[in-house]
C-alpha cells in the first residue's frame, strides 16, 4: 500500500475526527411545510443524512439534491424511517456517514422500518461507505445482499445504459463522472458482492466492480453504491470540484428525482438481477511441510452447493500419482484443507486439485513443494521471512523466489485487516493471497504465518480487544499450519476450528522456528512469570514453548513474534518492553537450560535492524528485525540503541536466512535483501558463537 493508502486505513481505526452533518439548516427550514403522504403531486421528498468525513471532509448530498428539485428534510434519528416527521419518498445516507456511530445505531435499530419504507414504495440511497465498519450492507431485506470490497477507482462505466439513472448522463469516452478532483476517488470501497440486486454502473467496462446496484422490494427500490458524487462541497459551501464535475453531480441527483417518481407512481422500470461473476479461485497455498507430511489449502471458487468433494493428485519425480480427496468446509468460508501423508524426505512433488465430479471450465489448481531434510541430516535450507506486506502486486514476492529461499515465514500485517468483521476479514485474506506474485510463492514452497496488530484486528491491538475471535477465524480459515493454538483444554489446535490464540512451530532442516503469539492472551489474565503485572503469552503457551525448546535438537533456533523484542521507544505499548518479565524470565529459562542456538526474530516497525544483545543467555543473543515487504517506512522507529549492530530505513525488504550444516562448522547467515536485490546488511555467525560446544 502506499502511505496515504495506510494513513486513510489509520484514520478508520482511530474512529470519527469530524461532526455529522445532516441537511443544512436553510433547507431544513424551507421544506417544514405541511406534509403530505408520499404520492401525491408536488416534489420528491428527501430525508438526508450526511456527514463530513475526515478524509474529504466534504459534503453536497442535501445541497445536490436541492438542486434536482427535491424537498429536502433533515433524517430524523430518533424516528422510524416510516415515521419521518414530514413524509418521504428518498432516505438518502452520503458517502462515509457509516463513520458516525449515529449511522450504524440508526441502521441496526431501523433495519426492519427502512425495509418497510421500500416495500410500501419508497427508495434507499446509501453511497460510498467505509468498508472496515462493515462491508455487508446489513439492512437489506433477505432476498437482496450487496458488500463493499477495499478496492477504490476513477473510472465509472454505465452498465444499464438504458435505465433512469443512467440514461441522460454525460459520459466522455465511454466513462461517466471523469473530470473530478483526484483527492477524492469516484468509487470509494467499491462494491464486491452482491444478491439478486442490478448493476447499473461499474468500475470497468465489462461490468464489474459494481459501483451502483438496484435492488426491488415490494413497490420500493434500495440503490447501494460505492459512488461519491455528493462530495462537491466545503464547510463553508464553497466547491471543491470542478464546475463541470458539479454539474455531472447535479445531473445524476436530477436523475434521480425523475427514478424517484417512476418509483413513487409504480412506473420504474423491472429490476432484473446481474448474476455475479463466478469467483475467482485463490491457491493452493501450501502450508506446513516437514519430511514426511504437507499441509495444502486451497479455496476454488466454484458453488459450495454443486461441488462439495475435492481430490488433490500429488506425485514425486518418476514416482506413481497417489490422491487423498476431502469436503469444502463451508465453516472455513468454502476452503480445502489436505493432509498429505507418506512423502519422503527432500524431495520435490508436484500437485493439482480439481473436483472429484467434473466441472465445465475449471481449470485445476495446481503447485508444488519440496519437503525437509530428514532430521539430523547435514543440509542447507534457504528460507525467507517478512512482515508488514502489500494487498497490491509487488515484486518483492518475485525477488523472495529468485533469492532461491525454499519455504517463507509470514510475520504478521501480512495482509493489514483494520477490521473485526468477519465478512472482510475474509475478503482481505482473499485479496492478498490473489496478489499474482505471491500467488505463486506461496502455490511452490511451503509457508507458515503468525499474526501482529493490523491482522489481529488494528493497530496496538492486545487480547483485550473484543473482535479478535472473528480475525482469529479468518487466519485459521486462510492458512495451512500444522496447528493453531490450543483449544479450552489446553490442547493443541490441529484442526480449524474456534480456539484461543494461533502459535505453533516447525523444523525445516536445521533450523527449528517457533512462531509465537504474543496478542491473544495479553492483558487477558496474569503473568505467569510476575502475578503482579499483565500476561503476554498466558500459561498453557509458556509451557508449550518451554516443553518445545527442551526437546529441540535442531542446531539453530529463532522465538519469532511479530512485535519486537525491546522498546518502540513511541506512543504504543505492543512490544515486547511492556512485558519484559516475560521476555526476562524466556531469557533465563534458555540460559539455565542451556538451549544453544537461540536467537529472535521481529517485524512491525517499518525499518529493519540486528541487534546484539552478549551473552544474555550464554552466548551472544541477537535479534533480527525485518520490516516492511511494503514500502511505507517509519524512521522514527530507527531508534538509537547500545545494542544495534545494523539498521536500515528500507522499504520492501525481506531477510533471507541460510542454515547450513554440510560445512565443518555449521553457520546461520541472515541477509536483509530489498526488492532489487540489494543488500542492505548482513549477519553471519556459526554454531559454536550461538552456545554449540566445539566438535
Amino acid at each position: 500500500m502506499t502511505a496515504k493508502g495506510f494513513e486513510r486505513r489509520l484514520l478508520l481505526a482511530g474512529g470519527v475526527a469530524s461532526a455529522l452533518a445532516v441537511a443544512a439548516p436553510a433547507t431544513a427550514t424551507a421544506a417544514t411545510a405541511t406534509a403530505s403522504a408520499p404520492g401525491e403531486d408536488g416534489p420528491p421528498r428527501a430525508a438526508v443524512l450526511e456527514y463530513a468525513d475526515q478524509w474529504t471532509r466534504a459534503t453536497g448530498l442535501a445541497e445536490l439534491l436541492r438542486r434536482a428539485g427535491f424537498t429536502v428534510v433533515p433524517l430524523d434519528l430518533t424516528r422510524p424511517a416510516t415515521d419521518q416527521p414530514e413524509a418521504v419518498d428518498l432516505i438518502a445516507f452520503g458517502s462515509f456517514t457509516n463513520n458516525d456511530s449515529r449511522y450504524t445505531t440508526y441502521v441496526s435499530a431501523q433495519a426492519e422500518s427502512l425495509r418497510v419504507f421500500a416495500e410500501g414504495g419508497g427508495v434507499v440511497l446509501d453511497l460510498a461507505q467505509s468498508d472496515q465498519l462493515g462491508a455487508a450492507v446489513t439492512y437489506l431485506p433477505d432476498s437482496l445482499g450487496a458488500v463493499r470490497t477495499d478496492a477504490d477507482y476513477d473510472t465509472i462505466h454505465p452498465v444499464a445504459v438504458g435505465h433512469p439513472l443512467v440514461a441522460g448522463l454525460r459520459t466522455s469516452d465511454g466513462r461517466l463522472f471523469t473530470g473530478r478532483g483526484s483527492a477524492i476517488r469516484v468509487s470509494w470501497e467499491t462494491l464486491g458482492e452482491w444478491r439478486s440486486m442490478r448493476v447499473l454502473m461499474a468500475c470497468a467496462a465489462h461490468g464489474y466492480p459494481p459501483a451502483l446496484l438496484e435492488g426491488a422490494h415490494g413497490r420500493g427500490r434500495f440503490l447501494v453504491g460505492s459512488l461519491t458524487v455528493d462530495k462537491c462541497f466545503d464547510a463553508t459551501g464553497a466547491p471543491i470540484q470542478p464546475e463541470a464535475a458539479v454539474a455531472d453531480s447535479v445531473a445524476f441527483f436530477e436523475a434521480l428525482a425523475h427514478y424517484v417518481a417512476l418509483v413513487r407512481e409504480g412506473t420504474a422500470p423491472p429490476v432484473t438481477p446481474t448474476p455475479m461473476p463466478p469467483d475467482p479461485a485463490t491457491g493452493p497455498l501450501v502450508g506446513h511441510v516437514d519430511f514426511s507430511t504437507a499441509r495444502v489449502w486451497a479455496r476454488p471458487g466454484l458453488d459450495p452447493t454443486l461441488h462439495t468433494r475435492w481430490v488433490c493428485t500429488f506425485r514425486r519425480e518418476r514416482g506413481a500419482a497417489r490422491s487423498v480427496e476431502t469436503s469444502l468446509s463451508t465453516a472455513n468460508d468454502n476452503t480445502l484443507l489436505f493432509d498429505l501423508r507418506g512423502l519422503r524426505p527432500d524431495t520435490l512433488y508436484e500437485l493439482s486439485i480439481a473436483p472429484r465430479d467434473p466441472a465445465t471450465g475449471f481449470t485445476p489448481l495446481t503447485g508444488s513443494f519440496t519437503t525437509a531434510p530428514a532430521p539430523g541430516k547435514p543440509a542447507v535450507v534457504t528460507m525467507g521471512l517478512g512482515s508488514c506486506a502489500p494487498s497490491t502486486p509487488s515484486h518483492v514476492w518475485t525477488r523472495i523466489m529468485d533469492e532461491g529461499c525454499d519455504s517463507f515465514v509470514m510475520l504478521g500485517d501480512t495482509p493489514y485487516l483494520d477490521t473485526s468483521d468477519l465478512v472482510v476479514a475474509r475478503r482481505k485474506h482473499r485479496t492478498f493471497l490473489q496478489q499474482p506474485e505471491l500467488a505463486r510463492l506461496i502455490s511452490s514452497r511451503p509457508v507458515w504465518a503468525t499474526w501482529d496488530d493490523h491482522d489481529f484486528g488494528g493497530n496496538d491491538k492486545h487480547g483485550d480487544y473484543p473482535g479478535k475471535r472473528n480475525n482469529r477465524t479468518a487466519f485459521v480459515d486462510y492458512r495451512a499450519n500444522a496447528t493453531f493454538g490450543h483449544d479450552a483444554a489446553g490442547r493443541s489446535l490441529t484442526t480449524r476450528e474456534d480456539g484461543l490464540g494461533v502459535y505453533t512451530s516447525f523444523r525445516r532442516g536445521p533450523i527449528e522456528i517457533f512462531l509465537l503469539d504474543p496478542r491473544w492472551f495479553s492483558r487477558t489474565e496474569s503473568s505467569w512469570a510476575d502475578p503482579t503485572r499483565a500476561g503476554c503469552l498466558g500459561r498453557v503457551q509458556w509451557d508449550w514453548l518451554r516443553e518445545r525448546l527442551l526437546r529441540s535438537s535442531a542446531p539453530f533456533k529463532a522465538l519469532a513474534s511479530g512485535m519486537i523484542w525491546d522498546d518502540k521507544q513511541n506512543g504504543e505499548s505492543d512490544d515486547w518492553a511492556t512485558y519484559a518479565h516475560e521476555k526476562e524470565a524466556l531469557l533465563d529459562f534458555i540460559a539455565e537450560e542451556r538451549i544453544p542456538g537461540c536467537f529472535l526474530i521481529g517485524g512491525d516497525i517499518h525499518v529493519s535492524r540486528a541487534l546484539n544483545y552478549g551473552p544474555r543467555v550464554g552466548y551472544d543473543l541477537w535479534q533480527f528485525i525485518v520490516s516492511p515487504l511494503h514500502d511505507s517506512t517509519i524512521p522514527s522507529l530507527n531508534v538509537p540503541s547500545p545494542h544495534l549492530v545494523h539498521s536500515a530505513v528500507e522499504p520492501h525488504v525481506f531477510l533471507k536466512l541460510v542454515a547450513d550444516t554440510t560445512v565443518a562448522i555449521p553457520t546461520l547467515t541472515a541477509t536483509w535483501i530489498n526488492r532489487d536485490g540489494r543488500r542492505l546488511f548482513e549477519v553471519r555467525r556459526t554454531a559454536a558463537e550461538l552456545g554449540h560446544p566445539p566438535a
